[in-house]
């Protein structure tokens, strides 16, 4: 739902020359704030071309090899970034020209404006060798990555403390992949770079964000690891540095536990400059995982802090709920949360009466137990789905009003997807206080996938077409990647967020839980609703 109040200017056409060197084949991702362009440095229209060893500029379009250093000049590709808000340039200008150079840092090697598509526009350039965005990556990723990506990214980020550069904020847009799998900082925001080292409170805050985006990326059967990253994204370490050694020790006592089993992706879309979408998981003690997914609304500065507000409060009060000893029952476990959820709505009322605005967000999770029941929650039409025996089932129901005026007999579920008014909704969080919740329990059965998602996949792609992608794709990486890539084809109008929670087999599930196996589990019952 997002609405994003920074419009993105036309892209530039496939075949179009930017500045002197450039011509692009094509856009090739969107991100909040950027458009990324495939170009190369073919110029047909120049009579003469630069050597990117040495720079000298006046090789004639002809020659085979630079006349000043002997070096190829075969034809270069590059990935260049376009943003449209000028006000960051002259510190990303000042961060080019200290030409800093570490491992995982790809460096930009040209930086300039281009008024002409946009008064505002301006583009940065890398070298481009096959590398792939985070932003396509679904998550988790192996552990032995992330903690490869947080040496990595600790070293290079003290790098650019030592040299003064202090970055806005970080994020996974900040990242490409090497084929080899190395993760890469590039095209950073850069807020502005002094002849001194960062002090300790420059350095705090992009060390919290890198905290939160490894664990965003760590699998959530890692528990020690969630913590540890989760500490870092609440501030207990002070810099880079810092940081690095107290992943280093923890690396040494930690060892993984069980592979992956769960993913989540979040996507701006193709149309909307800010993705005001959220997702979380936790686990909250033993036996009990809960995922999330929240879709703000309210614009720039209101969808995406109600929908971050209800993912960590939701988490947060549902774990100081169950986290106890001995375990609560179930029915005690579903009060806590209805408790979370009517927090989480009453926080983000709070923020919103607070800050004049109206600030509301979709809500919808499941709360895993033992896998073997799964509490499914919602409130607005951000859905919560069953995969079973190779057939998509709707557990939640929308709270919308195209959603009421087809169990009012008075459209079809076809003619709801295309209503003028599907978009109405009869229930957000944030917007009111006190909201109904409604909760459904569902058994699991082996083999059994959740998936929770915003309107802009299934908005963008029926459920049928959603069935066949999970019947064809058992690796839920590669299934979340391509229900993302559905919505695109079906339009990308919205942000669009996966969650995809998988039931392991009746073995594993004992195995990790370490008690015996049992020989049945119960089937789906009839959902209940409450709320």
């Amino acid at each position: 739902m997002a609405s994003g109040s920074r419009a993105r200017p036309p892209s530039f056409p496939p075949g179009s020359n930017i500045s002197d060197y450039y011509r692009v084949e094509g856009l090739v991702r969107l991100s909040e704030g950027r458009m990324y362009y495939l170009v190369n440095d073919h110029r047909p229209d120049r009579a003469v071309r630069r050597c990117w060893e040495c720079g000298h500029e006046d090789n004639a379009a002809s020659l085979a090899a630079c006349e000043s250093c002997g070096a190829s000049l075969a034809v270069r590709r590059f990935l260049l970034s376009s943003r449209w808000e000028r006000s960051g340039f002259e510190p990303y200008l000042a961060f080019f020209q200290k030409q800093i150079a570490h491992p995982a840092l790809l460096a930009p090697c040209d930086v300039f404006p281009w008024p002409e598509a946009s008064p505002n526009q301006v583009c940065s350039v890398v070298p481009y060798n096959g590398e792939t965005f985070l932003l396509d990556e679904a998550a988790p990723v192996p552990l032995a990555k992330v903690i490869r990506f947080a040496q990595r990214a600790c070293g290079m980020l003290g790098m650019l403390s030592y040299n003064g550069v202090r970055l806005g904020w970080l994020n996974r847009s900040n990242f490409l992949l090497r084929p080899g799998g190395d993760v890469m900082l590039f095209d950073p925001e850069v807020a502005s770079v002094s002849d001194s080292p960062l002090s300790v409170e420059d350095t705090r805050p992009i060390v919290m964000q890198l905290g939160e985006l490894l664990r965003r990326y760590t699998p959530v059967e890692e528990h020690e690891w969630q913590q540890f990253f989760a500490e870092a994204e609440r501030g207990a370490f002070a810099t880079p540095a810092e940081f690095g050694r107290a992943l280093q020790i923890e690396a040494h006592h930690q060892r993984s536990h069980a592979p992956t089993l769960h993913v989540g992706m979040t996507d701006v879309g193709l149309q909307r400059a800010l993705n005001e979408d959220n997702w979380g998981w936790a686990r909250l003690t033993e036996g009990v995982e809960l995922f999330v997914v929240a879709d703000g609304m309210g614009g720039h500065d209101c969808g995406e802090v109600a929908s971050r507000l209800a993912v960590e409060t939701l988490i947060q009060i549902a774990k100081e709920r169950i986290d106890v000893q001995p375990r609560p029952p179930l029915d005690t476990i579903e009060n806590a949360l209805d408790e979370a959820f009517q927090t989480a709505n009453n926080t983000i009322k709070g923020n919103a009466e607070a800050r004049g605005n109206d600030m509301g967000t979709t809500l919808v999770c499941a709360m895993v137990i033992d896998d073997q029941v799964a509490l499914c929650a919602n409130v607005g039409d951000s859905r919560g789905y069953l995969f079973r025996n190779g057939a998509l089932h709707q557990v939640t129901k929308d709270h919308s009003l195209v959603a009421r005026m087809v169990e009012q007999n008075r459209l079809t579920a076809a003619e709801a997807r295309h209503h003028p008014h599907s978009n109405i909704l009869l229930r957000t969080v944030g917007t009111e206080r006190n909201v109904d919740i409604d909760i459904f329990r569902v058994e699991l059965e082996p083999f059994d996938r959740l998936l929770l998602c915003s309107d802009g996949l299934w908005g963008e792609v029926e459920d049928g077409e959603m069935e066949s992608v999970l019947n064809q794709h058992a690796d839920g990486r590669i299934a979340a990647r391509e229900l993302i890539r559905a919505a695109h084809l079906g339009g990308g109008k919205d942000n669009i967020t996966v969650i995809l929670a998988h039931v392991p087999a009746a073995f594993e599930a004992a195995e990790a839980l370490g008690r015996p196996v049992v020989s049945a589990v119960p089937s789906i019952r009839a959902l209940s609703t409450s709320g």
